[in-house]
This record gives C-alpha cells, sequence and structure tokens, in this order.
C-alpha cells in the first residue's frame, strides 16, 4: 500500500521527542513543568457560567463563520485594541489558531507561483504547523533564519529576488514563539511592501499579543491599513489560549480582506470544524470582556520581574519583549534538557525541536525553551534551580 512521501521529512513532533530524550532518566528531584506553553493562570470567572447557560446548544450544528454576535464582539476587540474597523464579512471563527494557520494556507496558496512551485517563508525557529501547511500545499518551505544577528525576527528582504518571486505566503509570529520578539509598525510596513512588491501573502500569527513587557505590541493589520495595503495581501490569527488563559476552548479567528475571507469559509463549509454554539457563546463574552486580560498582564509582568532578578548578570540572558517563553542560550539544547532533568527535575524544551537545519546549522541547537506558565512560586522554584544548574 503507498502512502504520501510529502510528509515523510518530518521529524517528530517536539513533545515526543522531549519524551525520548527525558522519561527513561529519572528526575533529580520534583518535576517542574516548564516546556509546554499551556496557560496555567486562571480562566475567566464566567467561563462555567456562560457554558452551563447555553449547554442545550449543544443539540443544534454552529454556523461555519461563528454567530453574528461573536463576530461583533471579534470587531469590537480590533477596533478597542487597534483602532481598526474590521467588518463581519472579514472574520472567520477558527477552531484554534493552528486549525486556521493550517487551513488558510490550503484556502490561499496557489498551486503555482509564475509557473514554479509556490514558497512558503518562515522563520527559523518557528511553530511547527507553518510548515505542515507548506507540505501539504506541495509548496517549497524556505526556513529564513531568526536569530540574534536579526533581532530574533526573519530578514525576508535579504533573500534573492527569484527567491521572493515565488513567494505565496510568509508566516511571522509576533510576539514570536520561542524568543519573544516583537515586530514594530516599521517591520510591519516594510513587510508588506515587500510583500507587494514580490505578490505574496503575510500570515500574521498574533496568538501571543496580548502579553507583553513594555508596550502592547503593533498590529499587522492596523500597519496594512496606515500605510493603505491591500487588506487581501496579509491575514492575521488571534486566539484566546494565551489572551484569556483558554486554551482548551480552542477558540480563535482570522481576520483578512473579503475575498480571502469568503474563499476560506468556502472551504470550510465543506470541511467542517465549526465551533460548537455553546463555546462561541463563552467566546463572545471572552472577546468583549478586557478585565480578566489585565489581571493576566499584570502576573505575567511580575514574572518578568522575577526573572529579570533571578538571571541578573547571566551572561546572554535576555527577558522576551513578549509572550511567555524565556529562549535561554546554552552550549547544547538537548545536552542542557537532559543535565537539568537529571539533575534537577525541571523540564524545558531544547531549541532544536523547534527549528530546521538549513546548510549546516540548526539556530534552535544552542538554546532552551524555558515556558513562564506555572504559578509565580513554581516558577520560580524552577528558574532557580536552572539558573544554579547551568548558569553556576
Amino acid at each position: 500500500m503507498a502512502f504520501p512521501e510529502r510528509f515523510d521529512s518530518l521529524p517528530d513532533y517536539a513533545f515526543p521527542r522531549l519524551r525520548k530524550l527525558l522519561d527513561s532518566h529519572k528526575a533529580g528531584a520534583e518535576p517542574i513543568s516548564m516546556s509546554i506553553g499551556e496557560p496555567r493562570h486562571p480562566m475567566p470567572t464566567f467561563v462555567a457560567e456562560v457554558m452551563a447557560e447555553n449547554v442545550s446548544q449543544f443539540a443544534v450544528y454552529p454556523p461555519n463563520e461563528g454567530t453574528p454576535e461573536l463576530l461583533a464582539a471579534i470587531s469590537g476587540w480590533l477596533n478597542r485594541r487597534y483602532g481598526i474597523d474590521v467588518s463581519n464579512d472579514r472574520l472567520m471563527v477558527l477552531n484554534g489558531t493552528r486549525e486556521g494557520l493550517f487551513n488558510v494556507a490550503i484556502a490561499l496558496c496557489p498551486e503555482e507561483k509564475n509557473r514554479k512551485t509556490p514558497i512558503v517563508l518562515m522563520p527559523n525557529p518557528f511553530y511547527q504547523v507553518y510548515a505542515v501547511a507548506a507540505l501539504a500545499m506541495r509548496a517549497e518551505p524556505v526556513y529564513v533564519p531568526a536569530t540574534a544577528a536579526t533581532g530574533f525576527l526573519p530578514d525576508y528582504a535579504s533573500l534573492p529576488a527569484e527567491v521572493l518571486d515565488r513567494v505565496a505566503i510568509a508566516y511571522l509570529c509576533s510576539p514570536a514563539n520561542p524568543q519573544g520578539a516583537v515586530a514594530t509598525r516599521n517591520y510591519w510596513a516594510e513587510l508588506l511592501r515587500l510583500a507587494e512588491k514580490h505578490d505574496f501573502r503575510v500570515f500574521a500569527d498574533a496568538c501571543y499579543s496580548e502579553i507583553w513587557r513594555v508596550a502592547p505590541p503593533p498590529g499587522a493589520l492596523q500597519v496594512a491599513e496606515e500605510i493603505g495595503a491591500d487588506p487581501e495581501r496579509i491575514c492575521i490569527f488571534h486566539s484566546l489560549s494565551k489572551r484569556s488563559n483558554l486554551p482548551g476552548l480552542r477558540s480563535g479567528f482570522v481576520a483578512g480582506g473579503v475575498k480571502s475571507i469568503a474563499r476560506v469559509r468556502h472551504l470550510r463549509s465543506f470541511t467542517g470544524a465549526p465551533l460548537p454554539l455553546p463555546i462561541q457563546r463563552v467566546s463572545e463574552r471572552a472577546w468583549s470582556d478586557e478585565a480578566h486580560v489585565a489581571e493576566n498582564l499584570a502576573l505575567y509582568q511580575t514574572k518578568f520581574r522575577i526573572t529579570d532578578e533571578i538571571f541578573a548578570g547571566v551572561q546572554g540572558f535576555q527577558n522576551p519583549d513578549g509572550g511567555f517563553f524565556l529562549w535561554l542560550p546554552v552550549d547544547d539544547g538537548e545536552a542542557a534538557a537532559l543535565k537539568l532533568w537529571r539533575e534537577t527535575g525541571v523540564r524545558v524544551l531544547p531549541g532544536t525541536y523547534l527549528s530546521r537545519e538549513v546548510e549546516g546549522d540548526n539556530p534552535g541547537k544552542r538554546y532552551i525553551r524555558v515556558a513562564l506558565v506555572a504559578p509565580k512560586d513554581e516558577m520560580q522554584r524552577g528558574l532557580i534551580r536552572l539558573r544554579d544548574c547551568l548558569y553556576r
């Protein structure tokens, strides 16, 4: 029996790889998990109430694109957050942003670009669904280094013109996973102008947009409107997972141009996976409420201050501008993760599991990713163990 070959180059997913690395070894102390970006702050108090009020709506099929009330709540949030007016026909609700980042590529990536195999650009390291979406479309994934030398954001403009002319989609996550770098207004504007020049789309993954240190990150759609870019040129993806501590709700949205979203909705009508109505009702409330978001942000900003204190004087340490990961330099990420587990029980993710080797170099090899999601005291214990084990 034949199997498709287009996914044969995929390594094991990051967390099965981590289990293979660590689980045959005994933890050196009471385990503290800092490997997965699963928020552990309290979820909003209204979730159970709204879900209970609407539980009977599990008995009916939900609207494909989202309820009018949910689309209005999202539109209202975009206006409050970014000062932009986005009509309901430019929005679609997602069953988690990962679904959207994959399926929107299927809906919008052309089969050819200038009579050649299309290219999908992504930063390296990157969120793994970007590569799978490219391979599913038989496009060529191109991994562009996002290292300290480039401010931990990819320098897409440095690519040769013959490469850029084949690009169909460029993914960018800001704040970045795993490095926490934030794309400035100028960065977004230059990327959108590059997209106009070479005729490709930008997929802006803004999953971590509501977790930041000093100032809220600018939005790609906001900048697109400011510079008069074609709204069909960009799709933005937002989620309640990190903003509202609701990763299990699997609720997000995509916003873009009317034509682009019409194609995405059309594909969804065939492939399914709309959000159940009780989840949409909870989402309506979550996008309309900022109090719980402010409380969540305050908790993370306290954690950033604790992290600054713990790692003061550690060479190469840099707290993120946004998001909730530390991207810590080490000699070898796998060796450091194994040492840390065996000696302290702290579980972190080797950076190489989030990146690809290109021309003999893997930009994540000399890093570990540390998630600051645990309760404050547990996080503090874990970081002190990590510092004393790896940096002293």
